[in-house]
């Protein structure tokens, strides 16, 4: 899934399943067991997820598989704790979702192939391709309104 995909409004749920990592089966059950997690319905009846969705479940994910919560413990949680920054999220999402590798920026050497912890490499990998997409957006934003007649 390449990082320009992760700035959608929507996603679909074979999309989610790859990013959050689990099994679409998996994501129909947190729907049932966690009510802030609320997929709509296209017009065709396929679940859409918003990107706070995503957050929703990638929290879900972390609570359940990473901290050992059960999932009243992981439903607690989540109705107590306010939610994580949508950045950090997006962030989480990339390094979980399988990619190809960003173009490594000059100044940064490549990426070691040793004993390195994985989830750190990944997390590299994401924020660097983050980085160059914020870069681009950026880019665009300045050219669109270099264009625009001053309204002044």
């Amino acid at each position: 899934m390449q990082s320009r995909e992760l700035v959608k409004l929507y996603y679909r749920i074979g999309e989610v399943s790859e990013i959050v990592g689990v099994q679409p089966h998996v994501l129909r059950y947190w729907e049932t067991e966690f009510r802030s997690i609320r997929p709509q319905k296209s017009s065709k009846g396929q679940r859409v997820y918003s990107r706070r969705d995503v957050e929703k479940l990638l929290r879900v994910k972390d609570l359940l598989r990473n901290q050992g919560f059960t999932i009243a413990g992981a439903r607690k949680r989540l109705s107590d704790a306010p939610e994580a920054p949508p950045l950090a999220a997006v962030a989480t999402a990339v390094a979980v979702a399988p990619r190809e590798a960003p173009e490594q920026p000059a100044d940064h050497g490549p990426i070691e192939h040793g004993p390195v912890d994985h989830s750190a490499k990944d997390m590299r990998r994401a924020l660097l391709g983050l980085r160059q997409d914020l870069i681009r957006m950026l880019d665009e934003l300045s050219a669109t309104q270099s264009r625009e007649p001053n309204s002044q």
